[in-house]
């Protein structure tokens, strides 16, 4: 109560118009952290797998909390000891993982900054490296959309503008634009606003023909193809009570600690269905919709809704509800790309909602372009 009751005094230092506000270079907000699991065991303790690997949940969670730690940087007023803005993550645009091995005995290095703004809102590119001998590998690029809110959480905010200098910074800003109006046309072409295109129609109904029983003459005897799984028992499902320990100042639950259990129920829904020890190859498109409060009960449901040869797209549904009540809201959809050691079963859709989600993560899937091919040494795991 004591935070909140400070952060109402910082209002007077909210801009009237972002026109008020001084212009940021990206080099005003850079920022390096090192996280020593080399030189520090008891911490490398809370980064460890029960297969001795990276919890890659974990990762998760650090990415979002420097990417706002980024954005109080653009922002930072230097009269002022407490910053009047809320940073609040409002979408993990990509994460792609490199073709770099992760060990949890040597120094991981994030680095990042802010490469676009708009008036509210604010894009952040970070990267992650580990030590290999004398040098720092690349492990991943991340791209995060982060907004502004007031002091109090209660409405937007202007940002500082952002100048870019030179070539390769005009075209980060550039990209950032780009990237913008990729994410409007991708939700504007949304399953939940708009019919499957005609390919994607001949898709669904060529799978369902190869579902039906050639012995009978009829559309609801069905029988799955050799080597294929029906969607709905790829499932798994998980409950958390939010407890005031991953709390933030506003009373509600972190997005880094939403992003971990998700990525880690999602995890186990790609090793269950594979039978192998799956690695993360992308996540994209993980939108906040909704906040979680302290006390709520998070309902976490994933499941495979596309594979093709070694690569299985994941599907986290997140939802709460109150104690007091059994009404569900929708706050998150989590979409992972993971990569099996083995080539996996093909999913199948049964009914005509599960189709939709067969073309929503075929949809995901291309977006990650050409997919990667993933050394044995590569090990990102929960």
């Amino acid at each position: 109560m004591k935070a909140m009751e400070e952060r109402k005094l910082l209002h007077s230092f909210l801009a009237k118009s972002q026109e008020g506000l001084p212009p940021r270079r990206m080099k005003d907000s850079y920022i390096e952290v090192l996280l020593p699991l080399g030189s520090q065991p008891a911490l490398r303790e809370k980064y460890l797998t029960f297969q001795n690997t990276i919890r890659f949940g974990r990762i998760l969670e650090d990415l979002d909390s420097l990417g706002v730690l980024i954005c109080y940087m653009h922002n930072k007023i230097p009269s002022a000891n407490m910053s009047p803005l809320s940073i609040v993550t409002a979408l993990v645009d990509k994460i792609d993982m490199c073709k770099s091995g992760l060990s949890s005995e040597q120094d991981i290095k994030f680095s990042g900054h802010v490469s676009w703004v708009g008036k509210t809102s604010m894009e952040v590119k970070m990267q992650m490296f580990q030590s290999h001998g004398n040098d720092f590998s690349p492990v991943l690029d991340a791209t995060f959309v982060m907004v502004a809110r007031d002091s109090e959480n209660k409405g937007p905010a202007f940002v500082n503008p952002l100048i870019p200098e030179g070539p390769e910074e005009e075209e980060l800003f550039r990209q950032g634009e780009l990237n913008k109006g990729r994410r409007v046309a991708f939700s504007s072409m949304s399953l939940l606003k708009m019919a499957p295109s005609a390919k994607e129609r001949t898709t669904i109904h060529e799978m369902f023909l190869s579902t039906l029983d050639p012995k009978t003459i009829s559309f609801r005897s069905r029988v799955l193809p050799p080597n294929a799984v029906w969607m709905e028992d790829s499932k798994l499902k998980s409950l958390e009570v939010c407890h005031p320990q991953e709390r933030n100042i506003f009373n509600r639950i972190f997005g880094g600690f939403l992003m971990r259990k998700a990525y880690e129920l999602g995890w186990a829904t790609a090793y269950n269905f594979g039978g192998s020890r799956p690695f993360v190859v992308a996540v994209d498109d993980i939108m906040f919709q909704k906040p979680v409060e302290v006390g709520s009960l998070l309902f976490l449901s994933s499941q495979v809704c596309f594979t093709q040869d070694k690569y299985i797209q994941v599907r986290v549904h997140s939802e709460v509800s109150s104690l007091q009540s059994k009404e569900h809201r929708t706050t998150n959809v989590f979409h992972f790309t993971f990569m099996s050691e083995k080539d996996v079963p093909l999913v199948f859709p049964r009914t005509y909602g599960e189709s939709m989600l067969y073309l929503d993560g075929q949809r995901h899937f291309n977006s990650m372009g050409v997919p990667v091919a993933v050394k044995k040494e590569y090990r990102v795991e929960p």
